[in-house]
């Protein structure tokens, strides 16, 4: 794929977008065996590729330049504003959006927030874009003033960008590097609808989901696979977000080995996505139950009490499920564990200590094209 933003050095995000993508796939494929070799997994599927342009359906756009010229894309390391509008690996209806916003923003008079000084008022702007082409838009401000301009201009907003399904204002007065803080109000709509292959899917502005679409519904379905292919007649999903996997695997034909409906649990830290998950369970008319809590907690005080489901899936963040949930499933007997990763190194360091586990398949997903990154899914039966 050709990039001027990389051949011009506006950009090394995707530090391997000169690499041939076989060659990305089979450099992520050693890489991904070799930290995994102790785990020594009876058998490598096929990688799931993830494309090479357009593939990305989240974009994190740090707002540069003066009031009246914004640019829309990443700062440079003396924190001026790099113009990403182009980006070929976003999405098309991200690509499409990018302009208007940035036409939007300009017409508001809001200055873009300066690091170094550390005044103005503009600082992000988010867009996630659903397969459908509807989109949600969210801007990050560091104070009520911007939030009140951006209110003030809905209507206009909504004219230029009718697509967008959500728009929110998040408010991140600190100065420090995340992208986003903890207030959110929303201006139009809720949630954006993800429609899957198999389900359809609640965003809510601060919700998590993979950034390669195509790439997710692979995971999701091969998972379902797996857990339909060990006859599980109860399942938990721990780290479930919005409830993705969950709800593949309970869907209305999902069946134990007797036959009976699966029963399925979902457990997630985050209130709002349970109740993202909850909604497209209902509308899905599909029984599974979510539950707003700590994975690692709901485990530990339902294995002790002898409440064993026949198949666990976990898809932790990058530090990885950890020493307690680790040596709660090493003692518990379960006889699966369906694990996604994002980190094969942290990946490896859990299953080294359930070694009553064997890994039966490996997968790797390419869910970050052009990067080092990738995921990788392993089903662990016990020995």
């Amino acid at each position: 794929m050709d990039c001027g933003y990389f051949e011009r050095g506006e950009c090394r995000s995707c530090a391997l977008i000169e690499t041939a993508y076989l060659k990305q796939i089979s450099d992520k494929e050693a890489w991904c065996r070799e930290i995994l070799a102790e785990a020594a997994p009876q058998e490598w599927l096929p990688t799931f590729a993830g494309g090479v342009d357009g593939f990305r359906n989240r974009a994190k756009l740090a707002v540069g330049g003066g009031a009246g010229h914004v640019t829309l894309g990443i700062l440079d390391q003396e924190f001026h504003g790099v113009d990403l509008r182009e980006c070929g690996v976003q999405a098309p209806a991200i690509r499409a959006v990018i302009p208007v916003l940035a036409d939007f923003l300009d017409a508001t008079g809001l200055e873009p927030y300066d690091v170094s000084a550390r005044r103005g008022e503009l600082k992000f702007v988010h867009v996630t874009a659903a397969p459908s082409g509807e989109l949600m838009i969210r801007f990050v401000v560091r104070t009520q003033h911007g939030l009140d301009v951006l209110r003030s201009r809905r209507a206009g907003l909504l004219e230029l960008a009718p697509e967008a399904s959500v728009v929110s204002v998040n408010l991140l007065p600190e100065h420090k590097a995340v992208l986003e803080g903890s207030r959110e109000e929303l201006l139009h709509g809720d949630s954006l609808r993800m429609n899957l292959d198999r389900v359809d899917l609640h965003l809510r502005p601060q919700s998590f989901f993979q950034t390669n679409t195509q790439v997710a519904i692979g995971l999701y379905n091969q998972v379902t696979a797996w857990v339909d292919a060990v006859g599980a007649q109860s399942l938990w999903d721990l780290y479930c977000g919005v409830g993705g996997f969950a709800l593949c695997c309970a869907g209305k034909r999902a069946r134990g080995e007797d036959g009976t409906a699966r029963r399925v649990t979902g457990v997630e830290v985050s209130e709002q996505a349970i109740e993202s998950a909850r909604i497209s369970a209902a509308e899905l008319d599909i029984d599974a139950r979510f539950l707003a809590g700590d994975a690692t907690e709901f485990a530990e005080r339902n294995l002790t009490a002898g409440k064993r489901p026949d198949c666990v899936i976990v898809n932790p963040p990058r530090r990885g499920i950890g020493a307690r949930l680790s040596a709660a499933f090493e003692d518990s007997g379960v006889e699966h564990i369906v694990y996604s990763s994002c980190n094969p190194v942290s990946l490896a360091k859990d299953l080294a200590q359930m070694p009553s586990y064997e890994v039966a398949q490996a997968r790797i997903f390419d869910m970050f094209p052009h990067t080092k990154h990738f995921e990788v899914a392993v089903v662990l039966q016990h020995r």
